[in-house]
């Protein structure tokens, strides 16, 4: 086994290219691209404040991202105010100054969309020189930004917001795994260790984003957990998966883009722009019966708060069916997309989120949608018209929403795949299971370490939905990502 997971891990690459293709993507930049890149390098645009880029390069900035992350969109500092409020800054990369409309680079990101992470590499939607160099916010590097400020009251409201451009500089390059060990009570990171001021204002900004979240579950947000899965690689081999771990620091970082997004849909009310929505939705009498099954009630309408305080009370009861809990949920409340939002339309809000005024703007590096968002919020901190038509914004929605389904199932395929490289050398290991499906294609299980799907091929006669026992793997398919197991006694 340990051969032909050596085999297939010089194939993924492949594998990868060819899951890009069959799903309309472009594993390769146009040579337009890589001209354009080289006139950037050769002349970059003029970093520096001026009559409309304020300088704030002193403030004690950080980023806080995954161990490998090098494309940084954003970075934070907080400010504590009289009266028990917080003010935060969120400082976003300005790619636009980098990537004008209709440029080469632009047309590749708008086909692209998004960043595609395929485990073994990540296929970029901007050249990597820019999002993860120029544009990125590196660490000792002044950049331009645009600013989402706003002021968080003590029980997580924000009461007032502003964006605005400006010139910042990263003053520390965290990582969610070592900042949220620290916010849990464990050892420091050294750039944490190292400076007191940096220390309290980490602590700062987690009281104020755990004050937000609070605000959230309030109005109804969703306390829902993707078991998103990361490989283990050792040199060139998938040796490994594991599970994507939320923290303390995941967390804060969470609150605040999901208030810097609110803020900038707020700040953008009076101009066309994109809007990040979740309908309302259309299965809830689905998702009663689920709550039924589990033995409590739920409204007969939609009613987030409702469903939050019964994912609440069953993450409690049963923590370890919760990510399976919660994927079944997330299936029935229905995917996001984006849609255009004209001035006066009627809202039609983030059921997820509890929200109503929605965006994405957070991630320009990484997705093209941001990137609109971002030029629109620069037309009208400059007083000049909106780039974009409403048919134009239109077509970027439908576009988008498109691409992220099919983005989704280039990196559940490859995550399949990697899962079946890394299990390829346990055939014959026991593993504790639960159902999770059963259907005309089969009975399917779920494994509560690691979170991994597969089919019940042997033993699977009076299964049902929820019923926990020991499963044995007894075959893997890395070609289509496939894992069969027998129940074991």
């Amino acid at each position: 086994m340990n051969d032909s997971r050596s085999h297939f891990s010089g194939n993924l690459q492949d594998i990868a290219r060819q899951l890009l293709q069959e799903n309309g993507f472009i594993a390769v930049y146009p040579p337009e691209v890589a001209q354009q890149l080289a006139a950037l390098k050769a002349n970059p645009p003029k970093v520096a404040p001026g009559v409309q880029i304020r300088d704030l390069r002193d403030l004690l900035w950080s980023s806080i991202d995954n161990d490998t992350s090098r494309d940084l969109d954003q970075i934070e500092v907080a400010e504590k105010l009289s009266g028990g409020e917080t003010k935060v800054l969120v400082g976003i990369a300005d790619v636009d100054a980098f990537v004008p409309k209709n440029s080469p680079i632009d047309q590749f990101a708008a086909t692209q969309t998004a960043t595609l992470y395929a485990g073994i590499h990540n296929f970029s939607m901007l050249p990597e020189d820019l999002s993860t160099g120029l544009t990125s916010l590196l660490e000792n590097e002044d950049r331009l930004a645009i600013v989402i400020e706003f002021v968080v009251a003590a029980d997580g409201c924000v009461t007032s917001s502003n964006v605005y451009r400006a010139v910042v500089r990263n003053k520390a390059q965290l990582t969610y795994n070592a900042v949220g060990a620290w916010l849990d009570g464990g050892d420091a990171p050294p750039k944490v260790a190292a400076s007191a001021d940096l220390q309290a204002q980490l602590k700062l900004q987690d009281a104020v984003a755990q004050s937000l979240k609070l605000q959230r579950y309030h109005h109804g947000a969703l306390n829902l957990e993707s078991s998103e899965l990361q490989p283990v690689i050792v040199g060139s081999q998938v040796v490994d998966v594991t599970g994507e771990q939320k923290n303390h620091a995941t967390d804060l970082i969470e609150d605040f883009m999901i208030a810097a997004n609110g803020a900038v849909a707020q700040f953008l009310e009076k101009v066309s722009s994109l809007r990040r929505v979740v309908k309302t939705p259309e299965h809830w009498d689905r998702i009663v019966q689920l709550a039924n099954r589990l033995g409590e009630t739920l409204p007969a309408d939609p009613d987030s708060k409702a469903l939050n305080d019964f994912l609440i009370k069953r993450k409690a009861a049963d923590p370890a069916t919760f990510a399976t809990l919660s994927l079944s949920v997330i299936k029935l409340i229905g995917s996001g997309e984006y849609v255009l939002e004209r001035p006066g339309d009627p809202e039609t809000g983030h059921f997820g989120l509890a929200v109503q005024d929605y965006t994405h703007s957070t991630a320009p590096n990484r997705r093209f949608a941001d990137l609109v968002t971002q030029r629109i919020i620069k037309a009208l901190l400059a007083g000049q018209p909106n780039p974009y038509t409403d048919q134009e914004l239109d077509e970027i929605a439908k576009n988008c929403t498109s691409r992220e389904d099919a983005a989704q199932k280039v990196e559940r395929g490859m995550a399949k795949r990697l899962a079946a490289v890394a299990m390829s050398h346990k055939i014959g290991q026991v593993f504790d299971a639960v159902v999770a499906n059963t259907g005309a294609s089969g009975t399917f299980v779920r494994l509560f370490q690691p979170h991994l799907d597969g089919l019940l091929a042997q033993g699977a006669d009076g299964a049902k939905v929820g019923d926990r026992f020991k499963v044995k793997l007894i075959r893997v398919d890395v070609s289509k990502g496939y894992l069969d197991f027998a129940r074991s006694a």
